[in-house]
């Protein structure tokens, strides 16, 4: 198999605090004709993508520090053409459709395999043929995405939300360290 030039390679941002696994999924981009580059936080990310605009980025939602968001709004205001996917374990209904409107393409939630994230990438439209599934959400899931969607709403402020819930704010975090319902 001829090499391609890493200049002439389609370029990938991935943006995740989780060091394995963005280096398996670097890997993975590698061994698909990609010149990746990895960060581990916002900051980082960010400046990576001022140096040289990619084409692709997959970024995380959840990461110390600011948001994944966050790094999707500057991704965008670089560059539009860049195809920004979000890939998080904390899906959440009010964080996929500030993502889209902040820039994104497409939100992924974990586990997405490389070829999932490929498909995602190179997606332009919706699929009206997905499935609707029949089972309600659970009480766990209504209340996780309820919560998602004041803390967004209050721009990530912990304190405002917690004001906002009328809970305090310790039981709030407490509540965001958990992972949500799968249901």
């Amino acid at each position: 198999m001829e090499k391609i030039p890493l200049n002439e390679r389609p370029t990938i941002l991935i943006v995740d605090d989780d060091i394995t696994f963005a280096t398996v999924l670097g890997e993975a981009f590698e061994s698909r004709g990609f010149a990746v580059r990895i960060a581990h936080d916002v900051i980082t990310g960010a400046r990576l993508a001022a140096d040289d605009s990619p084409e692709y980025a997959v970024v995380d939602l959840k990461m110390p520090g600011a948001s994944g968001l966050e790094l999707v709004k500057q991704l965008h205001e670089l560059d539009n053409n860049t195809r920004v996917l979000v890939l998080t374990g904390y899906a959440a209904v009010a964080t996929a459709i500030e993502a889209i409107k902040l820039g994104a393409i497409h939100y992924l939630a974990k586990p997405a395999n490389t070829d999932e994230i490929l498909i995602a990438l190179h997606r332009d439209q919706g699929n009206s043929r997905i499935e609707i599934t029949q089972q309600p959400l659970s009480v766990a899931r209504w209340e996780w995405e309820y919560i998602q969607r004041i803390l967004n709403e209050c721009q990530g402020n912990i304190s405002a939300t917690a004001r906002q819930l009328g809970m305090h704010r310790r039981t709030l975090q407490r509540k965001l360290a958990k992972r949500p319902s799968k249901k």
